[in-house]
């Protein structure tokens, strides 16, 4: 946890999710689709991640897709920067990840995303991705364009 000081007062701050997996959870997405639980962190600039590799997401081989490991960083690096960014939109504009081992439908990983740099219209997330072993099977670049939405008027 991070102890934060601004001129009178200090104050710790944590990443918490909980608006964030409200709206995810109000309509089918890819998140609910492939399984992911998202989990806040004591930290403000590190969020996690959960995926059981099940039907949902893994190849015809039963492994987890490589696809589905690159969903989960995305979904999760967004997760982290619209909480750290209430009201704006928040989207993936590069992912990039390498894949140093196989993990068999059953297993679950964990992500754990930290934010790099953090600027106003560009966040750059590093996201490792271990199995139930504390085995690191992916590691993952996320940069995310941050948006202010327009109002319909």
């Amino acid at each position: 946890m991070k102890l934060i000081c601004n001129f009178a007062f200090c104050y710790n701050t944590i990443m918490n999710i909980d608006y964030i997996k409200e709206i995810i959870e109000r309509s089918p997405n890819l998140s609910t689709a492939l399984g992911m639980n998202f989990i806040s962190t004591p930290d403000d600039d590190m969020v996690m991640a959960t995926m059981v590799v099940d039907e949902r997401n893994r190849q015809p081989f039963g492994f987890l897709s490589g696809g589905a490991t690159l969903a989960l960083a995305e979904n999760l690096a967004g997760v982290g920067s619209s909480a750290l960014c209430p009201g704006k939109i928040c989207v993936g504009i590069s992912v990039s990840g390498s894949h140093v081992k196989a993990v068999l439908e059953g297993d679950t990983v964990t992500a754990l995303a930290h934010l790099v740099q953090k600027g106003k219209r560009l966040h750059v997330w590093n996201v490792e991705i271990n199995n139930s072993a504390g085995e690191l099977i992916s590691t993952v670049t996320v940069t995310n364009y941050i948006i202010t939405a327009k109002n319909k008027n």
